[in-house]
């Protein structure tokens, strides 16, 4: 009985010897999520992106990669991206592709700030002077103060992720902008290192040390791990699609043409509905990016000067109107640093705008000029021919329109004479010849 004891808790034991041994061959689930940015750094694309890490801290990914091509954004917004890049609980790599993509401006600081940075062949990266956020000149001083703030700011991050300070702060100061072969060569680099696409920057990856803000390292380990690409939602795609300056613009221009088709047509009701939507969601994009106040004063000064153009023909006001409309054009949508809304595209939206808004003007004052030819209004005025003799004390009847009226005259009017109409009182006329009779002596 003494022996069958030790064999049963041996016996019992051994499996739990076991387990840890088990549990250290099984393979560890990694996870990797991938969030991709094309276009401008704006809230809505911080909101996305912002998100995309929280996901990674509350799933327990082990590295977050974003691919990203953008002309360049607000600071405001990509400080907010940088912020929360640095508190990630997992590596946040940049991945600047496919090839012939760039991160200009604010993607350069984002780029800079990334726990791995990482270019694909053919890309550029770097050209982050800042500009007004307003699209209002900056004069000397303030350009200064802007300029020498960003490159303090890029300089803390490059020092912080041990890259090249000087070229960071030459691509503020500068407006430089780096190859992937020039920013991988650099001493120190301003990226960790080059890769085709996402699946090659993962195998890469693999078993290397990854220095954090803090200065903690971590080893990030890839091989077997999951990729999961995070989309935006469709509230952030539809936000982050109109929360661009030439969108905005559009949708402006648009908003005002129909509320003037409206306007000059009413009744119609569908060019007031869409047009209101439209400047409804300009003014909401308008919203999400910096506003330039002496723009939008332009723009309506522009309308205004259509206006006067359609009241006082001549020619100037519509000439200044228009010039009006561009400029202000210019100014609205020159407010988000590193995209710039063409002359190709302003200048025909502004003209095509100004010549439909006088041509719809210069019709619907043609209407309204037009005498009525219906109802009492449309009857006064007409030529009819008596059927009757017609005077003050004899009424009589008129052919008028092809109907018959019953019709009297301050004036005898004999049977067969043209008359004209001068009132209506119910269903009696009152007529006058329409050619005065002439008076005793006067010559023909």
């Amino acid at each position: 009985m003494s022996c069958v004891r030790p064999a049963l808790l041996a016996a019992l034991l051994l499996p739990s010897a076991l387990a840890p041994a088990a549990a250290q061959t099984r393979p560890e689930h990694r996870l990797a999520l991938v969030a991709e940015l094309d276009g401008i750094i704006h809230p809505v694309s911080a909101e996305y992106l912002i998100d995309v890490i929280n996901q990674a801290d509350t799933s327990g990914a082990d590295v977050v990669v974003i691919v990203l091509r953008t002309p360049g954004g607000l600071l405001d917004s990509t400080r907010d991206i940088v912020s929360r890049m640095i508190t990630s609980r997992a590596p946040v790599a940049v991945f600047v592709g496919p090839s012939g993509a760039r991160a200009a401006s604010a993607g350069f600081i984002l780029t800079l700030a990334a726990d791995v940075a990482v270019m694909a062949p053919g890309t550029h990266i770097g050209a982050a002077h800042p500009v007004s956020g307003t699209g209002q000149a900056m004069d000397d001083v303030e350009s200064k103060k802007a300029a020498s703030d960003a490159a303090a700011y890029v300089r803390t991050l490059a020092e912080a992720r041990g890259r090249n300070v000087m070229l960071a702060a030459d691509a503020v100061l500068e407006s430089r902008a780096f190859t992937d072969q020039e920013a991988l060569q650099a001493t120190p680099p301003l990226i960790d290192f080059t890769a085709a696409d996402v699946d090659a920057l993962l195998r890469a990856l693999d078993g290397r040390t990854v220095r954090r803000f803090d200065g903690r390292q971590t080893q990030v380990h890839t091989q077997g791990i999951e990729v999961r690409r995070v989309a935006m939602t469709s509230r952030q795609r539809f936000l982050s699609a109109i929360a661009n300056p030439q969108i905005a613009y559009l949708l402006m221009t648009l908003g005002m043409l129909g509320l003037t088709i409206e306007l000059w047509n009413p009744g119609a009701t569908l060019p007031g509905v869409a047009g209101g939507l439209c400047l409804l969601l300009a003014f909401f994009a308008l919203q999400i990016l910096p506003v330039n106040t002496t723009g939008v004063l332009l723009i309506l000064f522009g309308v205004a000067l259509l206006v006067l153009e359609l009241k006082v023909p001549s020619g100037v006001l519509g000439v200044g109107g228009t010039i009006a409309l561009i400029v202000g054009a210019v100014m609205v949508t020159d407010t988000v640093p590193g995209v710039q809304v063409g002359f190709a595209f302003i200048v025909p939206v502004a003209i095509g705008f100004a010549v439909i808004f006088l041509f719809l003007g210069r019709l619907a004052l043609a209407s309204q000029r037009r005498p009525p030819v219906t109802g009492i209004d449309g009857m006064r005025g007409s030529e009819a021919r008596a059927r009757d003799a017609i005077g003050p004390d004899t009424p009589g009847y008129v052919h008028v329109h092809g109907e018959l009226w019953r019709a009297t005259s301050r004036v005898p009017v004999t049977a067969g004479d043209t008359v004209r109409v001068v009132d209506v009182q119910g269903l009696t006329l009152t007529v006058e010849p329409s050619i005065a009779p002439r008076r005793e002596g006067e010559s023909s």
